[in-house]
């Protein structure tokens, strides 16, 4: 027993996974994938003065291209050439001090697991902060190895949302209609403060354990698959936390931007396209913090622009993910973001790449979509843009008096500007966000314009997306601080005497636009004029705006009423070459039935969607 005690103790230390002086500490990515279209792969290496050993790999199919020091003693990068013929398995990355073998590292390749990926404008997409919606494991709240621990009493604390109370109601979810979820970052977010909303990451490699682990994460991809509902991850190239390892021990003093002084971003992302832009004001845009403890990441240096790339990959191939939300997507290096579509389109030609892009003006944001027509020859290759002048609409309009380009006129004026875009019904469109006032504030929780608004949003162009609560009415301002529009789902938490997820004590507006939502969102999953259909519109005239949804055989006509008081009825004649092969329709809200398509009475705030009958 002795002898094989003695022999296994050895078979540890010789093959590195067993040692009590490790010189490494980590190698990122800790494993890949056999079969990858591209077949680099870079390491990045982190141990003691780790430049000090040169790496060696004895395999036919694995070979090391090249091996590179950086600025710190404490990083090597080796760039690894993966044959295509390689099986799944292991191979050794023996590493050597002076010739003679110090440490071996067993390195892993997995087989892959093909799936179809991708989300479109037929699917509802519900963006949900893990901490904030419900707690379903209140045993991982306290992590006594981190630093922030849980206070749901602070708006800006850890309230103890995770990963299970997500899983846990999926089921509801499924019963509001959406088909896709939307998580804020799960990575570890390890910081002393202010570490909820998950854009703080010191581990691109790991969930953040207050949320739960890698494998809860992943099996909820896998329920939410099973429940036929899509993931969305959140991602961040532009900056880390000021306790990421790469922060606090930097591989080279060009990983971050540094000035003399704390320098905030400008958050002017026009400066991208403005041609009189100084140089001054794109440097401060691009380089400068977004906030104290979040560094500028620099992505103009190699090795942490593939460092990224690979990490992506690496989340889509482990997880199954359905797409990706880039976080900031105007504010790193533009052409490497440019490679980071490539790449990822590359491998997963059928994943949708969403770029958040805060552009209020549709010329600007046309700029980041696809072969854009405003962009010269830039091409950001990207699926997705977030249509944020959409937003600002859609929070304006139905508080404001019809005129020449307010009220309705204002969607109507926007909506003509879609010849801007390449393909505006790619385009995601939503209410509200984590960082913006949500839609119940906006409209002082006027139920009525909601609607209004909900009605839009399910019958529009793009590709909807509805933020966790809009469907109860949940309020917040964004001036007030981010906690107010980031608050807890009721009854995401064991002692909450209001839980949404079943309507107990929820108000009767609460539950009469939950009903409102779960009813237009499901009705909006099987109608493939909405999902496909072209849109034709008709200048808002009397406080009625209509416009139609259409395929060759189908049609859909929306009217929305704007008037304060007065309903109207609406001359139906000038709408001939919409209503001229349909004799009657069904209002699907109401579930009314509409005989006469000469004259249609709509009342005062309300929003019509008729399904039109031949």
């Amino acid at each position: 027993m002795k002898s094989i005690t003695l022999f296994i103790l050895l078979f540890f230390i010789a093959t590195g996974v067993y040692s009590q002086n490790r010189i490494i500490q980590k190698i990122e990515p800790s494993f890949w994938w056999a079969g990858m279209k591209n077949p680099d792969l870079q390491l990045l290496v982190y141990g003691t003065a780790i430049s000090d050993y040169m790496p060696e790999i004895k395999s036919a199919l694995v070979k090391i291209k090249s091996v590179e020091k950086t600025e710190n003693k404490n990083y090597l990068v080796i760039n690894l050439l993966i044959n295509k013929a390689v099986q799944p398995g292991n191979f050794t990355i023996v590493f050597k001090k002076n010739g003679s073998p110090n440490e071996n590292y067993t390195y892993e390749l997995k087989a892959r697991k093909p799936q179809k990926r991708g989300f479109s404008s037929a699917d509802l997409i519900y963006l949900i902060m893990p901490d904030r919606f419900a707690n379903g494991n209140p045993a991982n709240d306290l992590q006594v190895s981190m630093l922030e621990k849980p206070n749901r009493e602070n708006p800006l604390g850890r309230h103890g949302g995770d990963i299970e109370g997500i899983a846990k109601n999926l089921d509801y979810i499924k019963k509001l209609g959406a088909t896709a979820i939307w998580l804020n970052p799960v990575y570890e977010n390890d910081m002393e403060i202010t570490s909820y909303h998950g854009y703080a990451i010191t581990d691109f490699y790991n969930t953040d354990a207050r949320f739960g682990s890698l494998t809860d994460y992943i099996n909820l991809v896998n329920e939410c698959h099973n429940k036929g509902i899509k993931v969305i991850k959140d991602m961040v190239f532009n900056h880390i936390g000021t306790n990421h390892y790469l922060y606090k021990d930097l591989p080279a003093s060009d990983w971050v931007h540094a000035f003399p002084t704390y320098t905030r971003s400008n958050f002017r992302a026009s400066i991208l396209m403005d041609p009189y832009a100084s140089e001054y004001d794109h440097t401060i845009f691009a380089n400068g913090w977004f906030d104290i403890h979040m560094p500028d990441l620099n992505q103009k240096n190699k090795h942490l622009e593939t460092y990224l790339i690979q990490n992506s990959i690496w989340w889509v191939e482990l997880t199954g993910l359905d797409g990706i939300r880039m976080d900031t997507y105007p504010y790193p290096d533009k052409e490497m973001m440019v490679n980071w579509t490539l790449r990822m389109n590359q491998e997963y030609p059928d994943l949708s790449l969403l770029g958040e892009t805060w552009l209020n003006d549709p010329a600007l944001l046309s700029y980041f979509q696809p072969k854009s027509k405003t962009s010269g020859k830039y091409n950001s290759n990207l699926f997705s843009v977030t249509d944020f002048p959409m937003n600002y609409a859609l929070n304006k309009i139905f508080n404001e008096s019809e005129g020449w380009d307010t009220g309705l006129a204002r969607l109507y004026l926007l909506l003509s500007n879609d010849f801007l875009y390449t393909n505006p019904s790619n385009n995601l469109i939503f209410t509200d966000n984590h960082d913006l006032t949500r839609i119940a504030s906006s409209y002082q929780n006027d139920i009525n314009k909601i609607k209004m608004a909900l009605a839009v949003l399910f019958t529009m162009r793009g590709i909807p997306s509805m933020y966790y609560g809009t469907e109860i009415m949940m309020d917040g301002e964004e001036h007030t601080g981010h906690g107010n529009i980031r608050k807890d789902f009721p009854g995401g938490w064991p002692n909450d005497t209001k839980n949404a997820f079943n309507q107990v004590n929820l108000s009767e507006n609460e539950k009469n636009l939950q009903n409102f939502t779960i009813k237009l969102a499901n009705w909006r999953k099987n109608a493939v004029t909405i999902h496909n259909g072209k849109l034709k519109h008709f200048i808002p005239e009397n406080s009625v705006y209509v416009y139609f949804r259409y395929t060759a055989d189908k049609c859909i006509m929306v009217m929305l009423n704007n008037h304060n008081t007065n309903s109207q009825t609406v001359n139906m004649s000038r709408f001939a070459e919409c209503l001229k092969i349909y004799k009657s329709g069904t209002e699907i809200i109401s579930d009314t039935k509409i005989t006469n398509l000469e004259n249609i009475l709509i009342p005062a705030k309300t929003a019509f969607i008729i399904e039109l009958e031949k």
